[in-house]
């Protein structure tokens, strides 16, 4: 996988009170990643961006709202999430990535 693939995979962290306690308590990490993602390239990329080994890989497709935006109703865009479990003692460093 080249460096730039590697960087259009994970788009983001995902950050909620939920994924906070899973991060603490589990090690289990959430990423907004890419809709063509595979379990094996977001293995690859978080290994590589952040010198971890990886447990484990799961991706869930989520669905878009139905919103209303005044008289007209909308749809927010479908994503797609990665929880990644990490191995035992093993911990995610965001400030350590050069970008």
């Amino acid at each position: 996988m080249n460096d730039q693939r590697l960087f259009q995979i994970l788009l983001a962290p995902h950050v909620s009170e939920k994924t906070a306690t899973a991060a603490e308590m589990q090690g289990r990490h959430a990423f907004k990643v890419a809709n063509d993602a595979t379990k094996l390239e977001v293995r690859k990329a978080v290994e590589q961006l952040f010198k971890v080994d990886v447990k484990s890989v799961q991706i869930i497709n989520v669905k878009g709202k139905t919103k209303r935006f005044g008289a007209s109703m909308g749809k927010r865009s479908d994503w797609r999430k990665a929880i990644v479990r990490l191995a035992e003692g093993q911990d995610l460093d965001f400030m350590s990535i050069e970008g």
